[in-house]
């Protein structure tokens, strides 16, 4: 339901997060039904109303959404598993015209400051949950969404030391516990999966199986209970029995009646969109400023690589850059060793306020997630006290794979795109936004965002830091740079026109090959990614409504202006969608 993995500070905004936290811990009866809340809307007014209806929201949100409640840092149901039953999606679905009823019935006019803002930010997101759950309905098309929420249940209580092993131990069992009938219902609901997504759920699986199979009892190898460690060789190998079955399902099943379309349609395209990020722009035009970024994107590719060598073709000229790369075994170390030269670079350029001095820690992409992540930033979540590690995930290639088809994936991880990559995934982008996120205005933009902020973000900081000088005026460097922006304008193309236009997987992969001059296992990778993440343009258009903000403010700010005093006051508003961000840095949307 809140999502998964960021203007000026309000005062008020730590009284209200302490309030809420512990209202939130107690998960008792209705704020809204208690003579204390009769009185508190009284004394109150609407924003009485409002605290309390944030209140039973996040409340009702982390029963039913435990894994979630794991990840944001509240352990308060970590021994518990999603219920995907179809009687508990109605019951979801139920609760959330409720909340957005009573939301409704709430005086926006009588909320403070940031309130006001955070009123429609919580409305949009309960429309986006009642789209997900009753139209897109990814619980019923997609049948990795079961598989894959069992190992990332699981691994969300291991990843992290925020509790004795021992007792992480038990809280795995119990959800274990779960999981078969879990995967019972995922065969239950799906009716008429894309192809692709069956396709997608298989190649995921035996990573999942690995998981179970390999790293669970690995991860708790030096608990010296032998009580516990056999329930949970019991346990597991009644998960690894439910996914061994779970994947003959697949396999012999559903894989032959997979026959739906992924699209989704230009009508729930523009909901999805709406709802999600607060877009309301016409698909044509949203298609014609992709368009226009793509060509601007190519004309700067071809002119740069003319800089390098005018002799070569432009893709050679990045094929002979993208040859310079570590190999398998060094992708850890080389990754770890650009981030406190970036980190430096931040600090020394005053580009942002770094609020930690805690750094990130460089690991392997958990096997369960590779089929469609190459590199990604997983935080702790804002409301963790104890178990504050910050893992920055990549891709390792499998060993078994080709010497060609290492080749290909290692060529997205040379050195100079690491150092990009980082840009994007550590300082500043979703690193830095995440210790600012601490420091949201309210506890609804703690917890509720949206990608064309976040990853907007760090999208726009790649291009940024590039100005800013990152590496000096190095035409190398940039050249990597406006590849993996092609890259993300290709995503934009690509999802709208898969989603609303026709456009197939195939289309997709050459698209993504041919315009974004891609390898042809990353761009099956990404085109892959568009089936289920219709909306992936949010990278490019994020980054084009920060600069067109980042513009607006310069000209409100005249001579004070500074990019560290922009980049700060964007980063305290937590990660809502932008028009939330712009009217709380000029005080008007658009």
């Amino acid at each position: 339901m809140v999502k998964g993995k960021s203007g000026v500070i309000r005062r008020d905004w730590r009284w209200l997060l302490t309030r809420l936290s512990l209202l939130i811990a107690a998960v008792t009866v209705s704020c809204l039904s208690s003579r204390a809340a009769q009185q508190s809307q009284v004394a109150g007014g609407g924003k009485g109303q409002f605290d309390c209806l944030v209140k039973d929201y996040f409340a009702y949100a982390f029963a039913k959404n435990p894994t979630w409640a794991t990840e944001v840092g509240v352990h308060t149901y970590d021994s518990a598993l999603e219920d995907f039953t179809e009687p508990s999606v109605v019951q979801n679905i139920q609760a959330d015209r409720r909340f957005l009823k009573s939301l409704e019935a709430i005086d926006a006019g009588e909320l403070n400051a940031v309130s006001a803002l955070d009123y429609p930010l919580l409305k949009s997101h309960l429309l986006a949950d009642l789209l997900e759950l009753e139209q897109v309905a990814m619980w019923r098309r997609n049948p990795d969404f079961y598989s894959s929420l069992a190992s990332s249940s699981v691994y969300a209580l291991i990843k992290r030391d925020f509790a004795p092993l021992s007792q992480r131990l038990k809280l795995v069992i119990a959800r274990e516990r779960q999981i078969p009938e879990l995967l019972l219902a995922g065969r239950k609901n799906m009716t008429n999966p894309p192809a692709v997504y069956t396709q997608v759920a298989l190649e995921q699986i035996p990573g999942i199986i690995d998981f179970f199979a390999q790293s669970v009892p690995a991860a708790f190898s030096t608990v010296g209970d032998e009580k516990l460690k056999g329930e949970l060789a019991a346990v597991n190998g009644q998960v690894l029995a439910s996914l061994e079955s779970y994947r003959q399902f697949l396999k012999e099943d559903l894989s032959l009646r997979s026959t739906g379309s992924f699209a989704i349609g230009s009508e729930l395209f523009a909901k999805k969109l709406l709802y999600d990020e607060m877009v309301d722009e016409p698909l044509d035009q949203l298609l014609a400023r992709g368009q226009a970024e793509l060509t601007r994107l190519q004309n700067r590719f071809v002119e740069t690589a003319h800089k390098i060598n005018p002799s070569l073709p432009a893709a050679d000229v990045f094929r002979l850059l993208a040859a310079d790369h570590p190999q398998p075994s060094e992708l850890i170390a080389s990754t770890q060793d650009v981030l406190e030269m970036i980190r430096s670079f931040c600090i020394d350029k005053k580009i942002c306020s770094i609020p930690s001095e805690k750094r990130v820690q460089v690991e392997e992409t958990p096997p369960f997630e590779r089929a469609l992540t190459f590199a990604s930033m997983d935080t702790p979540g804002p409301m963790e006290e104890k178990a504050t590690e910050a893992y920055y995930h990549v891709t390792l290639p499998d060993p078994h794979w080709s010497k060609e088809k290492i080749e290909e994936h290692m060529r997205a991880f040379s050195r100079l795109d690491l150092i990009n990559t980082s840009v994007h995934e550590a300082y500043p982008g979703h690193y830095v936004q995440f210790l600012w996120l601490k420091q949201a205005p309210s506890l609804v933009r703690m917890l509720i965002g949206s990608n064309t902020n976040c990853e907007g973000w760090a999208h726009y900081c790649e291009e940024m830091m590039l100005d800013e000088q990152l590496g000096g005026a190095d035409n190398k460097l940039r050249l990597v740079q406006l590849h993996d922006a092609l890259l993300r304008v290709c995503r934009y193309l690509v999802g709208i026109r898969m989603h609303t236009a026709g456009m197939t997987v195939d289309q997709g992969v050459n698209f993504f090959m041919k315009e974004g001059w891609q390898e042809k296992a990353n761009a099956e990778r990404e085109t892959k990614r568009g089936t289920f993440d219709p909306t992936y343009l949010y990278y490019t258009l994020g980054k084009m409504e920060i600069l067109s903000l980042r513009a607006d403010y310069q000209q409100s700010r005249g001579g004070k202006f500074t990019l560290k005093e922009f980049h700060d006051q964007f980063l305290a508003q937590g990660y809502p969608p932008l028009k939330i961000v712009r009217a709380a840095l000029l005080g008007v949307s658009r």
